[in-house]
């Protein structure tokens, strides 16, 4: 007898027996044949772009809202994939794109020439990048009013994503699982997992979210601006005019921010970054130690009033970003079958925030740490200067959980072949790492550092 089911075919065959052990035969045939099709159905993945199973989809978190997810399936050597846990990675910017740059230049499979990456994320772990907010990425907004304003509507989008992201693939929802972020996504994302926490412990989300990692996090904006003139100067990058020009600058900066003038505390960051690019000659604010030719069309306030965090990043990484250009919107977009174009709207996302950019979002770390049972990690890269590390220091030493923790020696952070990559200093559940040797990518400048936070990150998984 022939038995098919979804294009699969079963051969099965009988001999003479009783009515008894026909109706015990089938029972246990069609046990048989159930566990067969539950084995199929594990793997589920489809044929995306690159190595590996992938799933992708967009999700409409708000009316004329859509937010786009692209998920690799790990290739560690499981009998399932749901035997290891799910990283979910959002980029910065605001504006950038998690499905293109990290994951063709940081931490995904194949890097942008489409060479497969020795330390990708996806040989330990599950991982999926969001195009976060509505508009940067693949994502897109149908009208002006879905772009979001604020972290906390940025927070909203996030659950409404991941809520149907398991509604899809209801397999993951046991499955631990971890944010990780980079720069503004920091920012976005620590109010996310606090959002996400409560309605998880709230019973409106079934997960198993069990920490966030705050990656040179754009948390306290201010505190990196005030230390931009002092790490500079410390470096031997500036001399001590150009550390009084850019201290001026920055300090206009914070008399807005006391004063809540959010819009104009944007503008005069921006002003104080285009002083460093005018007297450091176009310095790679993402890591101080690149090589690169002055561009002197950036120097003035006005051109870069009038970039977003997309096109920021662009002027640093002119060759990576001209090909990851054509990578998304070329091959990447066809193989996927969307009918979007990449990065289309990532200016719109950066000017809607314009007035939440200088925020502070340290009340919401607090709270983390205060009211939730995740692992709340920080790192930071030493080359950095957008984030730089002593203006992420100042903010984690004012928090109020973390008065003990100021007093604790910082441990060496030692590669399996016992290079000093770091060093790190850990409270419970919560940690910070100083990463040697990498700037504002830390993924992406020192992997191997970044093995070892992930996998102290995810040392709780199965608690």
């Amino acid at each position: 007898m022939l038995c098919v089911y979804n294009n699969i075919i079963f051969t099965v065959s009988f001999r003479e027996i009783s009515p008894q052990k026909h109706e015990k035969t089938m029972e246990r045939l069609l046990i048989c044949i159930f566990t067969m099709l539950c084995f199929v159905s594990a793997s589920i993945g489809k044929k995306g772009f690159g190595p590996g199973e992938q799933d992708w989809g967009y999700v409409q978190v708000r009316p004329y809202a859509n937010m786009f997810w692209w998920l690799y399936y790990t290739t560690a050597d499981v009998k399932s994939y749901y035997d290891k846990p799910l990283i979910i990675w959002l980029q910065g910017g605001p504006g950038g794109s998690s499905t293109a740059y990290g994951n063709f230049e940081e931490l995904g499979p194949l890097d942008t020439d489409l060479n497969p990456r020795n330390h990708t994320w996806v040989k330990d772990y599950n991982v999926l990048f969001i195009d976060n907010p509505v508009g940067a990425g693949f994502s897109y907004a149908e009208n002006i009013s879905a772009f979001a304003t604020t972290n906390a509507q940025i927070a909203s989008d996030l659950l409404e994503c991941i809520r149907e992201f398991y509604k899809q693939l209801p397999q993951f929802k046991p499955v631990p699982t971890y944010i990780a972020t980079e720069s503004y996504g920091g920012k976005m994302s620590a109010e996310f997992a606090l959002v996400w926490d409560r309605a998880q412990k709230a019973g409106t989300i079934k997960s198993n979210l069990k920490g966030v990692v705050l990656g040179d996090p754009w948390i306290s904006p201010i505190d990196s601006v005030m230390t931009w003139a002092p790490y500079l100067l410390g470096m031997g990058m500036i001399d001590t005019e150009d550390f009084k020009e850019i201290n001026t600058a920055a300090n206009s900066t914070k008399d807005k921010v006391e004063k809540d003038q959010w819009l104009e505390a944007f503008h005069c960051c921006l002003y104080t970054s285009s002083i460093i690019f005018e007297k450091t000659c176009d310095l790679n604010i993402y890591n101080i130690l690149t090589r690169k030719k002055c561009n002197s069309s950036i120097l003035s306030s006005q051109n870069v009033l009038s970039f977003d965090g997309d096109a920021m990043y662009r002027n640093f990484f002119q060759d990576e970003t001209q090909s990851l250009d054509s990578l998304m919107n070329g091959p990447v977009k066809k193989a996927l079958g969307l009918n979007v174009t990449h990065g289309n709207q990532s200016t719109t996302v950066y000017d809607c925030l314009r007035e939440d950019f200088m925020k502070p979002v340290t009340n919401i770390v607090e709270q983390l740490l205060n009211e939730t049972n995740l692992n709340v990690f920080i790192y930071n890269g030493q080359l950095d200067v957008v984030v730089d590390t002593p203006g992420t220091l100042h903010w984690v030493e004012k928090l109020e959980w973390t008065q003990w923790w100021r007093w604790l020696p910082r441990e060496p952070l030692l590669s399996e072949e016992g290079f000093v990559e770091g060093f790190s200093k850990t409270l419970d559940k919560f940690c910070m790492y100083w990463i040697n040797r990498a700037g504002h990518m830390v993924p992406k400048d020192n992997p191997a550092a970044m093995k070892i936070i992930l996998r102290n990150l995810t040392s709780n998984a199965y608690n």
